[in-house]
């Protein structure tokens, strides 16, 4: 007889422990395509947190380095505040994956010929905000390569609405785009002159700024966000003074595509003359920590679960063939005292447990996505949780200044939701772990009786 029908008859007559043998097969496949199914969630998750946050990577003064090595030499004075250099960026922009990039080269300025938008004491300021560090001007001015790619442009924080942009052309040139409330202020319009720490600019835009009660809160005039002025990074490296020329405060790539932040950051790191002991290579890490904490903890407890549930579903599956095996000795060696070749009485076993695989497949693919769901938002939760307990400190923003530099230490909201569908992909992959499982659970318990000879079979005793 064809062993393939008989493995389909001895599945029919043992069906208890083919029932037994579903069950347990359908529970391994269900926790194994959840976890694959939370797996892709999770990446999916990320790369749309890559993405909104953008492919931008920042070339800047390693803050974090610098106030460690501050502590260690008892403080700031003793420490150099090292620029950016205009040969390191255009080094850097030569790389795949950049296709441009944008300068910024911040100072302060001291309004000649008209008045800046005053400051207001609040005392509820400094509940929110922290500003350290010594300040000389009434003015912040924003040295650009490109003003249209300015970080407060590209997230609508500001808007154009008169004039035009400051764009490459205008290096080593005096142009100005002021923001439209100080504009309406003094009187000003796209095409008058001010002068600016004793150098005459040409208003060649306004812009709008996003105003918030917290922007209105600084009790300082230059930080408010009406005396923001954009200006070419040549002149503001002008009104640093000599030691600024061919440098910048930092330089911000704009990658092809925000999956290859990643790529060329090692690129850089590998192929460029970079110190990075002293400047860093930014991709908003800190963010994107913060947004996908969470759901890299779920991927990683899915992946855990994926290896464990199928370590043990081998173990347990063949368990139950080694006893079935154990039992039907008298069958296996009557069939060998008969000429069957031993292979055939494998391939019998194995087809047996594929028909239970076939059953446990179909199964999990009905009820897999529910689970998967299920499971995926409770691990979440678990790790928000978790997360807001390690977290439970004040937040807010805050201003950390030094001499004419700048850095805002923000935060992100972690991703909440997973969107956990079972693909095709899913169960393809369930498919290929589900039949290893079948075929190690039956080869291995099926190699030590089909060791003995057909005569020890039938004579050997339990």
């Amino acid at each position: 007889m064809n062993f393939i029908k008989r493995a389909f008859l001895s599945v029919k007559a043992r069906k208890g422990k083919t029932l037994l043998q579903i069950l347990i097969f359908t529970a391994v496949c269900v926790l194994v395509i959840s976890g694959l199914a939370i797996q892709n969630a999770a990446n999916t998750a990320a790369d749309l947190a890559r993405q909104s946050l953008g492919g931008n990577v920042t070339l800047q003064l390693d803050m974090e380095r610098l106030m460690e090595r501050a502590q260690a030499e008892g403080g700031m004075g003793n420490i150099t505040r090292d620029p950016v250099q205009l040969a390191d960026v255009e080094e850097l922009a030569d790389f795949s994956y950049v296709q441009g990039y944008n300068l910024l080269s911040s100072t302060m300025g001291t309004a000649d010929d008209f008045s800046p938008i005053e400051a207001e004491e609040n005392e509820g300021a400094s509940g929110n905000m922290m500003i350290r560090g010594g300040m000389d001007g009434d003015l912040n001015l924003q040295g650009i390569l490109h003003s249209e790619s300015a970080q407060s442009f590209l997230d609508a924080d500001s808007t154009l609405v008169d004039g035009r942009h400051i764009t490459e052309e205008d290096a080593d040139t005096n142009v100005a785009l002021i923001e439209n409330t100080l504009a309406e202020e003094n009187d000003l319009s796209v095409g008058d002159n001010i002068t600016i720490s004793d150098i005459e600019f040409e208003i060649v835009g306004i812009y709008e700024a996003t105003v918030t009660s917290q922007d209105l809160s600084i009790p300082v005039a230059s930080m408010l966000p009406f005396n923001r002025i954009f200006i070419p990074y040549t002149a503001a490296n002008e009104i640093k003074g000599e030691d600024a020329a061919g440098t910048v405060d930092s330089a911000t790539f704009f990658m092809d595509d925000p999956a290859n932040v990643d790529s060329f950051i090692s690129q850089a790191r590998e192929g460029s003359n970079i110190d990075f002991e002293t400047f860093t290579l930014d991709a908003n890490n800190s963010l994107y920590e913060q947004m996908t904490g969470p759901i890299n903890n779920v991927a990683s407890f899915s992946q855990n679960i994926v290896n464990l549930v199928t370590i043990a579903g081998t173990v347990i599956l063949g368990l139950i063939v080694m006893m079935s095996i154990r039992e039907r000795k008298h069958e296996m060696g009557v069939l060998l005292s008969l000429g069957e070749k031993k292979w055939k009485l494998v391939g019998q076993f194995i087809v047996e447990i594929m028909v239970v695989a076939v059953f446990a497949l179909g199964v999990s693919s009905i009820g897999g996505n529910m689970v998967a769901e299920q499971i995926g938002n409770q691990l979440l939760e678990n790790q928000l949780q978790i997360e807001e307990s390690a977290n439970a400190s004040p937040g807010g923003a805050f201003l950390v200044m030094g001499g004419n530099r700048m850095t805002n230490q923000q935060s992100a909201d972690p991703i909440d939701e997973l969107n956990v569908e079972v693909t095709l992909e899913d169960f393809g992959m369930l498919a290929l772990i589900g039949i290893g499982i079948a075929i190690f659970a039956t080869i291995l318990p099926s190699m030590s009786i089909l060791q003995l000879q057909p005569k020890t079979i039938l004579t050997k005793q339990d």
